[in-house]
């Protein structure tokens, strides 16, 4: 094979690799469209972190902080979960963080009711610092309102805190403990939707996908948010 063909036609695998490696043939996988540099001036965007693995990427200390929701009733099956029972210098358990987050709850509905909620809880797990939104009392999920608030919250708490960063967060989109749902509560919200609260409301770090979306391998997706803007200009129907 010639230079020319090499350049046009990489190999991504040793060998056999690249016929044996058949995209088609998987039900999880993601189509990534390519994304150019915008000359944006360097405005904040939000790096979309498909096909990683979220908890991986933590537990190797890729973040110093993780965004992620918790409860005042159950949070056995959230990510946080997880994170506190491996990582090894935490001294949080589930039942620790559900009671604490109990606790918060009771706390500010005595004193300050629901105006401020959601409400941002700290966990010190040594080398990773989880800032937890607080599931709003009275429901079993939260909002794209919620989340705005939440993530304008966070947003201060990451101003000019070079010791809190990088900063990852999960798309709340397909969780089993901590919902996002559509203001009539019947439907989530698109993944659109979510990223474009988060980034409204200033957060400009990573965000993982939930993983049933890689099973939209028809859909293609970009790296990362804002999208580019020809998606606008062909859902308005311009050529």
């Amino acid at each position: 094979m010639s230079e020319a063909e090499t350049i046009d036609n990489p190999t991504l695998y040793d060998d056999e690799g690249d016929a044996l490696v058949r995209a088609d043939q998987s039900s999880d996988r993601v189509t990534l469209l390519p994304q150019r540099f915008a000359k944006d001036g360097g405005k904040p965007r939000i790096r979309i972190m498909w096909g990683q693995d979220m908890l991986r990427d933590l537990l190797d200390y890729r973040y110093r902080t993780v965004v992620c929701g918790v409860n005042a009733e159950d949070n056995s099956h959230g990510i946080i979960s997880q994170l506190v029972e491996l990582t090894a210098a935490s001294q949080w358990t589930t039942q620790a963080v559900t009671s604490h987050a109990k606790q918060f709850a009771q706390s500010t509905a005595a004193h300050e009711g629901q105006a401020r909620e959601p409400y941002v809880l700290k966990f010190d797990l040594d080398r990773v610092l989880v800032l937890a939104l607080l599931r709003p009392s009275g429901r079993d999920h939260f909002t794209l309102e919620d989340l705005s608030r939440g993530f304008k919250t966070i947003r201060h708490m990451l101003e000019e805190r070079a010791d809190r960063r990088p900063v990852a967060t999960v798309s709340f989109l397909g969780a089993r403990s901590n919902r996002l749902l559509d203001p009539k509560g019947d439907r989530e919200p698109s993944f659109e939707s979510a990223l474009r609260v988060m980034h409204e409301a200033g957060f400009a770090g990573d965000v993982y996908p939930s993983p049933n979306m890689w099973r939209r391998g028809h859909v293609g997706v970009f790296p990362s948010y804002p999208f580019p803007a020809g998606l606008e200009a062909m859902r308005s129907g311009s050529s």
